[in-house]
């Protein structure tokens, strides 16, 4: 099985003269940056280039400062600017907080009783947030919101939403 890969932030500017980077990350406040050794940036054709880091540190919660190495001048630095940065899938679950909406990859989504899939994507949205589900083969958004979630269950790793009529009829056919 190939390994999935998980966006966790991108690369939104230089800091100092040295080449580091603030990466911004949905990991929440408690990611161990002293942990992280290695981050994936995907290049042209779906290929994914570690890049390994040679220090992080938290700026704050939303913020890490980190040294790549072979990053060492702000211009080498700035070709990585805008960049999405990915983790493997395993990394990211025993990385983020508890309370960050991307601890919930991998539960499973159950509409109502009836089980749709796992949490293949965590996509965080202003006013809500939108699990990648893959449902009777299908591609699914399904909406994480005050009116859809009912309950979500850490321990079984199980999200239970009950979502507007019709919702699911839009990717049957």
């Amino acid at each position: 099985m190939m390994e999935q890969y998980v966006v966790i932030g991108k690369f939104v500017s230089t800091f100092g003269v040295k080449g580091e980077l603030i990466l911004q990350h949905h990991l929440g406040e408690d990611v161990d940056p002293s942990s992280l050794k290695i981050f994936f940036l995907e290049e042209l054709g779906g290929k994914f280039l570690p890049y390994f880091i040679s220090s992080a540190k938290i700026k704050n919660e939303k913020e890490l400062l980190v040294v790549l190495e072979g990053i060492d001048t702000p211009e080498k630095g700035k070709k990585l600017l805008k960049k999405q940065v990915w983790l493997p899938e395993l990394e990211v679950k025993s990385q983020a907080s508890a309370s960050a909406p991307i601890a919930l990859l991998g539960f499973e989504v159950y509409d109502k009783k009836k089980l749709l899939g796992k949490v293949l994507e965590v996509i965080e949205q202003p006013m809500q947030i939108l699990l990648r589900v893959d449902f009777n083969k299908k591609e699914v958004y399904v909406p994480l919101n005050e009116s859809t979630l009912i309950k979500i269950d850490h321990k079984k790793e199980k999200i239970n939403v009950e979502l507007p009529e019709g919702l699911l009829d839009i990717y049957i056919n």
